[in-house]
């Protein structure tokens, strides 16, 4: 059984619908600090996944490009190793235009004129951002906890992360024993707020009583400035929707 199925259910987006009325100062600066730059970094992706014994089951390098048409923006350059056919790259493109459109974003999700500080240091402040309850068939607030920790100096993301409080059961036949996902943002350019370097997912569970888990991690290096293709039309995609695993 491939770990992808724990990965689908920890890869979550930051996404737009985020109310600006009265979220903390610092942790708004920052959601506007990304959302500024965030379509305007093309870099190369590479994605490991591996089964609950450690062991590679796939190995992927993309590269992710804004500045060209919406459908070649993300495209495979490696599978486990190999140069991939025409077939393949058309594959996995469809695979993950399927995966951003059909998954409600964690940003639709949470609340957050609601976040509380739960940790601060002489550089930074964590904050406990509640998931909203209506409508919320993907993430149960009581089964899921996500944090933000902002840098104070640079009013930039250092980390978002998302933990399973406990055990879960989804479909009747899938229960959740543990899992995790971390975004990692880092400075790439001191100018610019720092955007998503590094991407981790683990997860532990069973479906029909068989073992399944894995984990799930991504490394993104080569950024290049570019100019985003959306700039050419007045109706644009919403910047964080690409906060995203």
């Amino acid at each position: 059984m491939r770990m992808r199925i724990s990965v689908i259910l920890l890869l979550f987006s930051i996404a737009a619908a985020f109310s600006r009325a009265a979220s903390p100062a610092l942790l708004q600066a920052a959601v506007d600090h990304y959302a500024k730059d965030v379509e305007r970094w093309a870099y190369t992706q590479t994605i490991v996944s591996k089964d609950r014994k450690g062991k590679v089951e796939e190995e992927l390098v993309v590269r992710n490009d804004p500045s060209q048409p919406y459908e070649i923006q993300w495209t495979i350059l490696k599978i486990d190793g190999k140069e991939p056919t025409g077939r393949q790259i058309e594959k996995y493109r469809k695979e993950h235009d399927k995966r951003r459109k059909s998954r409600r974003s964690l940003g639709e999700l949470l609340d957050l004129d609601k976040a509380t500080v739960v940790e601060e240091t002489s550089n930074a402040v964590t904050y406990e951002v509640p998931l909203i309850k209506n409508d919320n068939q993907r993430l149960p607030p009581e089964k899921f906890r996500v944090t933000a920790r902002v840098n104070k100096e640079r009013q930039t993301f250092e980390n978002v992360g998302v933990r399973l409080r406990g055990t879960m059961r989804m479909a009747l036949v899938l229960k959740l024993k543990s899992g995790e996902a971390d975004l990692d943002f880092d400075m790439v350019d001191p100018q610019f707020a720092s955007p998503i370097t590094s991407l981790r997912a683990d997860g532990e569970g069973s479906i029909l009583f068989v073992k399944v888990g894995g984990n799930y991690s991504a490394t993104r290096t080569d950024f290049k400035r570019v100019k985003p293709y959306s700039e050419r039309f007045t109706v644009k995609l919403a910047p964080l929707q690409f906060l995203d695993f």
